[in-house]
């Protein structure tokens, strides 16, 4: 089981100062989030084949909470958690989840607490209690991580017994068409090289998940233009590689980077951009042994016939 002290497997060298730098503005990832939302519904029709009723629900990375109202509505008597490392997306997120009088007035009246509560930090070292969480969701944000070991570690720590892990991310094939393009012009990374869906799977058997269900597919968004799919490029994040050119581009390497990317043009005229959207959900097991090392075992008591 992963731990704080054993080695992490480093996905990337990715800078996160860097990835708050490029999600400091909202207005500037706005034009994305449609990927964001489809993902999103995706994810939402996975997780209602789970029976849950979670009291609480962690959103990490939660951006500017489009998918908290859902949760919200998915759960209304739970409490939901959202955390974003950036103070701008959670500025974002308190604006499109306000609280209403009514809601408040009903927040003090129950005996447990419900609502939207928004934390601004980082996901992979949260500030809450152990055993606390019934149900950690997290849409495209674990490939901003590049300890993602780490913090699949953590979410377990804050998972209750039972509790749920849902999560996507982007795979390898992502941006192929990108990657190419670049490849005409020179060796340096442009794009993530986003981890294998095996790779996460194992990952989350080392932390202590159980059972953990993984699947594929391929979603290829089309555009007119380069331009447009560059602006989509970098409203998605962008490159947060510690690794990558300081430099820009010269106006004669970006021109041949554009041209290879025009060759990629599909038979209907559209450019096509790659996106392998990873889906993983686990659940955290009931412990075997006890702090002391000793065997647990459960006796499940007689149904009545």
């Amino acid at each position: 089981m992963a731990n704080p002290q054993s080695p992490s497997k480093m996905s990337a060298p990715i800078d996160l100062a860097r990835v708050r730098t490029l999600f400091a503005d909202p207005a500037r990832v706005a034009p994305s989030d449609f990927l964001r939302r489809e993902i999103a519904a995706r994810m939402h029709d996975r997780l209602a084949l789970v029976k849950l009723a979670p009291a609480q629900v962690l959103d990490a990375g939660c951006g500017t909470g489009a998918d908290l109202a859902v949760l919200q509505k998915d759960y209304p008597a739970a409490q939901v958690i959202g955390i974003d490392a950036s103070a701008a997306m959670v500025a974002g997120a308190r604006a499109f989840t306000p609280a209403s009088g009514l809601k408040s007035m009903l927040n003090r009246l129950m005996p447990a607490k419900t609502g939207i509560d928004l934390v601004c930090g980082d996901f992979g070292a949260l500030p809450l209690g152990p055993n606390s969480i019934d149900l950690v969701w997290s849409n495209l944000a674990l490939h901003w991580h590049p300890q993602p070991d780490r913090v699949f570690a953590e979410w377990r720590r804050v998972l209750r017994v039972e509790g749920l892990l849902m999560f996507s991310n982007f795979g390898p094939d992502t941006f192929r068409e990108l990657r190419a393009a670049f490849a005409a012009v020179d060796e340096s990374p442009h794009a993530l090289p986003f981890v294998d869906m095996h790779d996460f799977g194992d990952q989350l058997v080392e932390a202590g998940f159980s059972t953990p269900v993984m699947d594929m597919e391929v979603i290829t968004v089309t555009y007119d233009t380069p331009e447009a799919l560059l602006t989509d490029v970098r409203a998605l994040g962008g490159n947060p590689l510690a690794t990558r050119a300081r430099g820009l581009l010269g106006r004669a390497a970006w021109q041949e980077m554009l041209v290879a990317l025009e060759r990629q043009r599909r038979p209907d005229g559209k450019l096509g951009l790659t996106f392998e959207v990873i889906y993983g959900h686990a659940f955290r097991p009931a412990p075997r042994k006890t702090a002391a090392g000793e065997a647990i075992i459960r006796f499940e008591p007689p149904r009545p016939r």
